[in-house]
């Protein structure tokens, strides 16, 4: 443990960004199932819909820095791919 005040501060203020980190990489992730289940089970609608929420919850974490954009723009593409099997 640092003895010196900043330090101290810095390592508090590490592990609460940290935690807030893991929360948004953890609704990320749970987005991204939701639509691959809903895919699974041939449900275009709600795919439609969680593909919104998932698109935006991996946009805000690109924008956080969490993940790369082009990582991002990869799993975006790779749903959509997905999701064209559904209707055709």
């Amino acid at each position: 443990m640092p003895n010196i005040k900043s330090a101290i501060k810095r390592v508090k203020t590490n592990e609460a960004k940290n935690a807030q980190n893991t929360i948004a990489k953890s609704a990320m992730r749970t987005a991204v199932k939701k639509v691959d289940a809903a895919i699974v089970n041939n449900d275009a609608a709600a795919a439609k819909e969680t593909f919104a929420a998932a698109a935006s919850k991996l946009d805000k974490a690109a924008a956080k820095g969490l993940i790369h954009k082009n990582a991002v723009a990869r799993k975006k593409s790779r749903l959509m791919k997905k999701m064209n099997t559904l209707n055709a």
